[in-house]
């Protein structure tokens, strides 16, 4: 069972689950993805996802988001994290924004069995593959470049269940 509470002096939707563990807070989703942006080299997306047995791949940009993105609970009492997190309907969603079929399912799961990457970095292996470029994992933050330049524009690089920054993240930089 879920409850919705909506405060109209702060203007704070809430859901919760009977269990009371996981709160969704629109005003902290926003102000999260805000803060992202504030600091993000770029505003320019590569998203991932699995869809139909095949594996898509769209490019879209920071207005979708509040859309897209989720508040899940961060490990280690890192507070909420932002995630991309797609559900069917998130995914049909990014269907009409010109997703494209990367590879099947299957021979990615083959990729990821076989090597010692996870998920994302597969992903984003193969997206800069299909770009013409050479992949080498790195640790550049958000903050000093994308993932993937193409044509002078640069993107970050996103797959399923992908966190894009927690809370205890904002508050070191925000410190900084």
């Amino acid at each position: 069972m879920i409850s919705i509470d909506f405060d109209i002096q702060s203007g704070i939707i809430s859901t919760e689950t009977r269990k009371g563990d996981l709160k969704m807070n629109i005003v902290l989703l926003e102000k999260m993805i805000q803060f992202y942006n504030n600091k993000a080299f770029t505003h320019n997306y590569i998203f991932g996802y699995t869809y139909n047995n095949n594996i898509y791949m769209v490019k879209v940009t920071s207005e979708i988001l509040t859309l897209i993105l989720k508040l899940d609970k961060a490990s280690r009492g890192a507070g909420y994290a932002l995630r991309f997190k797609p559900n069917r309907a998130i995914k049909d969603l990014l269907m009409t924004k010109g997703a494209q079929v990367l590879c099947s399912a299957e021979y990615f799961n083959e990729l990821c069995a076989e090597s010692k990457y996870n998920k994302g970095e597969i992903f984003e292996k193969l997206v800069t593959e299909q770009a013409g470029q050479t992949w080498e994992k790195d640790n550049v933050p958000f903050t000093k470049d994308g993932d993937l330049t193409v044509n002078g524009i640069a993107y970050q690089i996103k797959y399923e269940k992908a966190t894009f920054i927690n809370e205890a993240q904002m508050d070191r930089m925000a410190r900084a």
